[in-house]
């Protein structure tokens, strides 16, 4: 196999686990945002108010993101801080970018709105990031 033949297949491997633990992340993610009713203003973004729509599009936001993730962490998944500690960063990252930037200018809220459901919000995403990062962990494991 040539070399970039292989690199390809490394950041195609990277990424399909980082798919699956994206959503294993998301997965958990979303039963804290179902305990606390968020998942409807999930759907909102889609025009809907169910919380089932919710809890879908919150599953296909957290497979793409958690594919980003496993493309950039994909090469140190098999070490276990270090792919921890950019899981924390991960998802503190996609709180900026999400509920306090994306979902607002989405719904016509005010952007960066820190308030105790936005602090809520960030420790979802924080064990998002930390889920999400001990399953790419495991998955790269088995094969390592």
């Amino acid at each position: 196999m040539s070399t970039i033949a292989h690199a390809r297949s490394h950041a195609v491997t990277h990424a399909w686990r980082g798919v699956v633990a994206g959503i294993v992340g998301g997965v958990v993610f979303g039963v804290l945002m179902a305990m606390m009713g968020m998942l409807t203003t999930i759907a909102s973004m889609v025009g809907s108010d169910s919380a089932v729509v919710g809890g879908l599009v919150h599953l296909v936001i957290s497979a793409g993101i958690g594919l980003v993730f496993g493309v950039l962490a994909g090469s140190f998944a098999d070490r276990l801080w270090p792919v921890l500690g950019a899981g924390v960063v991960y998802g503190v990252l996609w709180w900026v970018l999400g509920p306090l930037i994306a979902m607002p200018m989405m719904l016509g809220m005010p952007l960066f709105g820190v308030d105790q459901t936005a602090m809520t919000s960030l420790m979802g995403h924080v064990v998002y990031g930390l889920v999400t990062a001990v399953a790419l962990y495991g998955l790269s494991r088995r094969e390592a």
